[in-house]
């Protein structure tokens, strides 16, 4: 769905998940056109995807989808028109596989046209990073913003994708103390704080489920997903950032974190609160940080990597990093 190209091409994600369908790709599309005007740069709004769902499928399969869904996709997109990213099912690998058939097609290395590529065939250092730290850096200027301090808090994040991981990256850079992670099947719970490395491991490496955490670590504990309410959201934190789907804290959800004492919400995933949940949370004081800008750092960093490929230059993690960091302080 392309939505709005008043201030740049058309730009927002592709998603690969067995839930999408024409509505939900709107209404991310909608969303993008003011995340994306947000940032400062010139983005536009846009977003895609399919149902075809990758989980459990061999890389071969994997690679001979995307093939197919690039010649299709390669008449509608370049990059002064249209630059799709990543987003839930599409991550390096899969962008890989969509570039290298778009190349294949065009006969011409147009580094520009998709975002989130590795860095050794025009991606950006610090992208991968940069929806979690974006984040962590907007929460952090939010609570700065009425005199609380990140330093000592405790908080659970939702999801073990890569926004997930990297928001918690720099949270425990930042002195927070991480007690929870989950993905579609349950949550682990680790008290003395998770050990993001055993995470990376078992979700970046070996694709596997977060109850393997325990394997490693057998003084956590798993809790698996059963009712309305996703048990990650039963453990006490000062700081919750939902980084999964969209309409993850529902009002049920809601409840029990206002009556654990939750002092802030910042939104990672699109809409991972409902309406009925976010007004909970405003009549109860607790500080929100809306999606469209706590979760715009990784396509600003999007737009830091096109401007990379324009120039023909590669910045360094520092330099991106640093950047990245302006653009979120500008938009609280």
């Amino acid at each position: 769905v392309q939505f709005n190209s008043v201030i740049g091409p058309y730009k927002g994600g592709l998603r690969f998940h067995p839930s999408v369908n024409l509505s939900i790709i709107k209404f991310l599309g909608f969303e993008q056109i003011f995340k994306n005007a947000l940032t400062g740069l010139p983005i536009g709004g846009g977003k895609g995807g399919s149902d075809f769902d990758p989980k459990g499928k061999s890389d071969n399969e994997i690679m001979r989808f995307c093939q197919s869904f690039m010649t299709e996709l390669y008449r509608h997109i370049g990059q002064d028109v249209d630059v799709p990213a990543g987003d839930i099912g599409v991550g390096g690998r899969e962008i890989g596989y969509l570039f290298g058939q778009y190349k294949r097609i065009r006969n011409a290395y147009e580094g520009g046209v998709l975002t989130g590529k590795a860095v050794g065939y025009g991606g950006s250092l610090a992208r991968k990073e940069a929806t979690g730290y974006g984040l962590t850096f907007y929460m952090r200027e939010m609570l700065k913003a009425n005199n609380i301090t990140l330093e000592g808090k405790t908080a659970i994040i939702s999801g073990s994708g890569n926004v997930a991981i990297y928001a918690c990256e720099k949270a425990q850079q930042m002195g927070i103390k991480v007690l929870a992670m989950s993905d579609s099947s349950g949550c682990v719970f680790d008290e003395n704080g998770i050990n993001l490395d055993v995470i990376k491991d078992i979700k970046e490496v070996r694709r596997g489920r977060i109850k393997e955490y325990l394997n490693i670590v057998q003084s956590a504990k798993y809790m698996e997903n059963t009712g309305n309410i996703p048990p990650i959201y039963s453990i006490k934190a000062d700081i919750i950032l939902p980084c999964a789907t969209q309409n993850d804290i529902t009002i049920e959800s809601a409840k029990v974190l206002v009556e654990n004492g939750t002092i802030a919400v910042g939104e990672g995933a699109n809409m991972p609160c409902t309406n009925e949940a976010i007004q909970y949370f405003q009549e109860h004081n607790v500080l929100l940080a809306p999606g469209k800008a706590a979760n715009a750092g990784g396509v600003a960093t999007s737009a830091l990597e096109m401007s990379q490929n324009s120039i023909r230059a590669s910045w360094t993690f520092e330099e991106v990093d640093k950047k990245l960091e302006n653009i979120m302080i500008n938009i609280t």
